[in-house]
């Protein structure tokens, strides 16, 4: 795991290392172990026809030594590449290639990638099983490629004004070149408010663009751009729902991803929420190993309502691993609240990034890499809000005086929010229920959204637009996969908030400690066999991914399989109301949103007053605005 850069330009200034080595320096903590750079110009010796250059710091994970260290070049060096990630299948590959006669130079997995391509071109992408983000130079053809694994596991961005191009894992990268304008997005900001997040390909910054999973972009000399989707779902399921050896190829297909993922030639631990996910990915890890597994998992002494720890600590016995449990007191909280907050590189309010930040912080202490059990609940329906797909056609059988005389007031009147059990079933109840009583994409938005379309155009005013642009975002990700209820809002969060979101999330703070997340569930031969199952065959008698929970019953405790979901999440509410009160009346105070110039300082007092009066969940519309002042006070004005 790295942090890469690189700059092309077809027309002088030229390239300088000293541009590179700053954007480098802007991403050191992805890659604390080694530096390298390479520029050279563009034709004959004495033209001026531009320069290229790229950058890297690294992880050292595979073949640590000097003779890996990027760039990387191919026999004659007429290629020269950069990448960030892991190629799993990088000693079958590195057998075939050697067999065609290509020279290998160092133990690096990447390198395949430079002969693969040297045999296919770009369509190598679809040879690669991993996750990766990648630049490569082709000096012969005066071309570079852009390349983003199938899941978006690894983050590229890039920015270009048709005579020069840049690219880097990371934002604050392409600003450290002074090359790229400031100027922020009202659009992508606007989509923040809804959803935590900037999907891709916007960022906060209007010529910053993020590379879309699976995402290939090719630079022809002249400055001409070309982008595709080198790879997609499956538009339909293949496998019946009492197919006899779908479980037998689910559990051999997670084993064999689970077996890629180990792996290195430095220690490989997990995080161990407790839950169903990363217990199976622990359990295949403790089979596969034959040693005692590193494990991580946070603990909340303090707040007793949301502490999984000891689930994960039954776990961790079970499986016989190397236990560590990280108490997260209010302290603690607060510390990592507020380096998230200064560490942002664009707005970004998940706020499981906090305890996400210090179990990273823990893990890097005694291992580079750990696996993780994210992606199972996109690709088996783990979420409750897929249920609600089931669920919403009985909703609508009551009648609608029923409905909107006795229900819905009903539940307007009750008191809402995450800190109580009572409380989060009635903040379940109610999301369910406005999502249920919209048209299906409406619906679909209002399960997804965090601050309301009504408040967000009064927290962003802008001029008459014939549409909300997140209820036509979500439009776009319904129609791109056209499948089952169910397979359809599963695919929405694979191609936009797993990525977008949760993805980022352990990206960013886990290389802001170095440490290196790998996501066997996510493997691409995983998520095409997830998705040729109809949807309907993974929630059985409405239990979220009941599937999931029988393919692997016999791995895990007696009776674990049957626990329910429970998320990894922080007493936001607590937080912002104890130790962060300070600062959120500080930021959000009036005067300075309109000094700022950006939100509607009324709609904003307006969440405050909710806040305030703690009858309704508003703990993360107050997170979200608290971030972006933050972020823009850091960034500029609107």
């Amino acid at each position: 795991m790295c942090g890469i850069c690189g700059a092309v330009s077809f027309s002088p200034p030229p390239v300088a290392a000293e541009i590179l080595r700053a954007m480098c320096a802007a991403q050191r903590h992805r890659g604390p172990d080694d530096e390298g750079v390479w520029t050279a110009p563009l034709g004959a010796p004495g033209e001026s026809r531009g320069w290229v250059g790229l950058g890297h710091r690294r992880l050292a994970v595979i073949d640590p030594a000097p003779r890996s260290r990027q760039p990387l070049g191919n026999e004659d060096g007429s290629l020269r590449l950069v990448c960030n990630g892991e190629i799993y299948n990088h000693r079958e590959l590195r057998r075939e290639l050697e067999s065609r006669g290509h020279r290998f130079r160092s133990g690096s997995d990447c390198e395949v990638i430079l002969h693969l391509y040297e045999e296919e071109g770009p369509a190598a992408a679809s040879r690669l099983h991993g996750m990766f983000a990648f630049g490569l130079w082709d000096g012969k053809r005066r071309r570079l490629w852009l390349c983003r694994d199938r899941l978006g596991i690894k983050p590229l961005v890039y920015a270009g004004d048709g005579t020069r191009l840049l690219f880097a894992s990371e934002i604050p990268a392409l600003l450290a070149s002074g090359l790229v304008p400031r100027a922020l997005d009202r659009r992508a900001l606007a989509l923040y408010l809804a959803f935590n997040y900037i999907p891709a390909p916007a960022t906060a910054f209007l010529e910053i663009r993020k590379l879309e999973p699976a995402g290939s972009l090719v630079l022809e000399e002249g400055g001409r751009i070309a982008t595709e989707r080198w790879w997609r779902l499956a538009p339909e399921p293949e496998a019946a729902p009492d197919n006899v050896d779908l479980r037998l190829r689910l559990r051999r297909a997670l084993e064999e991803a689970v077996s890629g993922c180990l792996l290195a030639d430095v220690p490989v631990g997990a995080f161990l929420s407790g839950g169903l996910d990363s217990g199976i990915v622990v359990g295949l890890m403790s089979h596969l190993a034959g040693r005692p597994v590193p494990t991580f998992t946070i603990a909340y002494p303090e707040d007793p309502a949301w502490d999984e720890s000891g689930a994960a600590r039954r776990l961790a016995r079970f499986f016989g691993c190397a236990h560590h449990e990280i108490p997260l007191r209010r302290r603690d909280l607060l510390e990592a609240a507020l380096a998230v907050l200064e560490g942002s590189e664009e707005p970004f309010a998940d706020s499981s990034a906090i305890p996400t930040w210090i179990v990273s912080r823990a893990a890097a202490r005694h291992v580079k890499v750990v696996l993780s059990g994210d992606g199972g609940d996109e690709l088996f329906a783990g979420y409750r809000s897929y249920l609600a797909a089931c669920w919403r056609s009985r909703y609508r059988r009551i009648p609608a005086g029923l409905r909107g005389g006795l229900i819905r007031p009903l539940l307007a009147r009750l008191p809402d929010g995450r800190g109580t059990r009572v409380g989060e079933m009635l903040r379940r109840a109610k999301k369910f229920v406005r999502a249920a009583e919209e048209d299906e994409l409406a619906g679909l938005l209002a399960l997804k959204e965090v601050i309301p379309a009504s408040l967000r155009r009064r927290l962003v005013p802008s001029g008459p637009e014939p549409e909300d642009p997140a209820l036509a975002w979500v439009r776009g990700l319904w129609e791109r996969h056209p499948a089952d209820p169910v397979n359809r809002m599963l695919a929405t969060d694979l191609y936009d908030s797993l990525p977008g979101d949760m993805l980022a999330k352990v990206d960013r703070m886990s290389m802001a400690h170095a440490l290196e997340v790998r996501v066997p569930l996510l493997d691409h031969r995983v998520v095409e066999l997830a998705f040729a199952i109809p949807g309907p065959a993974k929630m059985r008698r409405g239990v979220p991914k009941s599937l999931l929970r029988e393919t692997f019953r016999d791995l895990l405790p007696p009776g674990h399989a049957r626990r329910p979901k429970a998320g990894f999440e922080v007493p936001l509410g607590r937080l912002l109301r104890d130790g962060l009160a300070p600062l959120v009346a500080q930021t959000l105070d009036p005067r300075r949103v309109r000094e700022q110039g950006l939100l509607d300082p009324a709609a904003v007092g307006e969440i405050l007053a909710l806040h305030r009066r703690g009858k309704t969940d508003s703990d993360w519309m107050v997170w979200n605005l608290l971030v972006l002042q933050s972020w823009l006070e850091r960034h500029g004005r609107g």
